[in-house]
């Protein structure tokens, strides 16, 4: 997108993928779909150490403004829930488009390209494994740490080091979560299981669905939500978000006072689920069997249930990196460190962390497309 954006101008554009093709991470995200933006994108969407700093490049270029770009060159897409658009074709439409895009603006673009050392004075001068090059402007897109398989790297941070620049620890974002052994052993026969649940951690909360995982928890809820949890915080999980289940145990016990509980929950989530949970943390009996302590119980266990995750998966499993290149030594109008001339930093690089759900992509395009407005 930045050298799309800038070779418009006029600048020539050289870009250096180190991998043997672009767009890796497009080609396989959305299962392969990419769910490349968010209808409802807006700059509360993103966690960063400086939170107006998204503010300024979502608002130049939005989602609207990508979306009629795949219009104009009729990429058909669709939403499929909580403003998450999608192709209807493949993740390779997008690739194919900005490859198009960069030809034919004049952009050179080499893959296989190592960059093995880089200097500064007056210009940028990059040693590679493809030969040495000069330029005026160096912009550093790199990306986070999250799945190192595809190819991601530190090299971004490392430079950011090299130029004397604060970083904000990364850690890996949007993340399944692991339980300790305890709770694992008795949570694992769940493995697979999926719940349409409230997530709730330090004030943040989510509702999706969660997934019972070999390791822990993962799902949609729990990846959103893994932005906000730290080790040593406790994460709360409403598994029933639809139903106050206090007054209706009441309900049961006056109208279907016979009814075995596991019978009566079944209404609301699987069989499975409900007979596993009734025998981790309590009993199942008929509804009148349980004394009001107990039906306290049943609340907590159902619309309560806390715990403390051991950790998350890591990188490997991690869609995105939180934290990166502070903000605060760049310009949010320009993507240009104050401190060396000529040097950008864009996109996942950078301490700003959006939600699931395309976010991440659009601040992709619209710190690439801004910064490309001025190198």
């Amino acid at each position: 997108m930045c050298a799309w954006s800038a070779a418009q101008r006029g600048r020539k554009v050289l870009l250096l993928e180190h991998g043997d093709k672009a767009g890796k991470k497009i080609l396989i995200s959305g299962g392969g779909r990419c769910n490349f933006t968010n209808l409802y994108t807006e700059s509360d969407n993103y966690i960063s150490e400086n939170p107006y700093f998204a503010k300024s490049a979502l608002s130049r270029y939005t989602q609207y403004d990508f979306m009629a770009l795949l219009d104009k060159y009729k990429i058909a897409y669709e939403e499929k829930k909580l403003g998450q658009l999608f192709c209807v074709g493949k993740a390779k439409q997008i690739v194919d488009l900005f490859l198009k895009l960069c030809q034919q603006a004049g952009v050179t673009m080499l893959t296989h390209c190592q960059v093995d050392k880089i200097y500064h004075d007056k210009q940028f001068y990059l040693k590679t494994s493809n030969r040495d090059f000069s330029c005026e402007s160096l912009v550093i897109a790199t990306g986070g740490l999250s799945i190192p398989k595809m190819g991601a790297t530190d090299f971004g941070l490392k430079i950011a080091k090299q130029f004397h620049l604060n970083i904000i620890p990364p850690k890996p974002a949007l993340v399944p979560l692991c339980l300790d052994k305890d709770l694992l052993n008795k949570t694992k026969t769940l493995a697979g299981i999926s719940v349409e649940s409230v997530v709730s951690c330090n004030g943040v909360a989510f509702r999706e669905n969660i997934l019972f995982t070999h390791k822990g928890l993962s799902g949609p809820a729990i990846l959103q939500i893994s932005n906000y949890w730290n080790p040593g915080y406790s994460i709360e999980i409403n598994l029933l978000p639809n139903l106050n289940l206090a007054e209706q145990l009441k309900i049961w016990q006056q109208q279907r006072p016979k009814a075995e509980l596991k019978t009566l929950l079944s209404e609301y989530l699987s069989k499975r689920m409900v007979q596993q949970w009734l025998e981790l943390f309590t009993s199942n009996k008929t509804i009148n069997q349980y004394s009001n302590r107990e039906l306290e119980k049943l609340v907590q266990i159902f619309q309560h249930w806390q715990f403390i995750p051991s950790g998350s998966e890591g990188y490997r499993t991690a869609e995105v990196t939180k934290g990166g290149v502070d903000c605060n030594e760049l310009s949010s109008k320009t993507f240009a460190t104050k401190k060396v001339s000529g040097l950008y930093f864009i996109g996942e690089v950078l301490d700003v962390t959006g939600w699931l759900g395309g976010y991440n992509f659009q601040w992709a395009w619209s710190s690439g497309y801004c910064a490309g407005q001025y190198v």
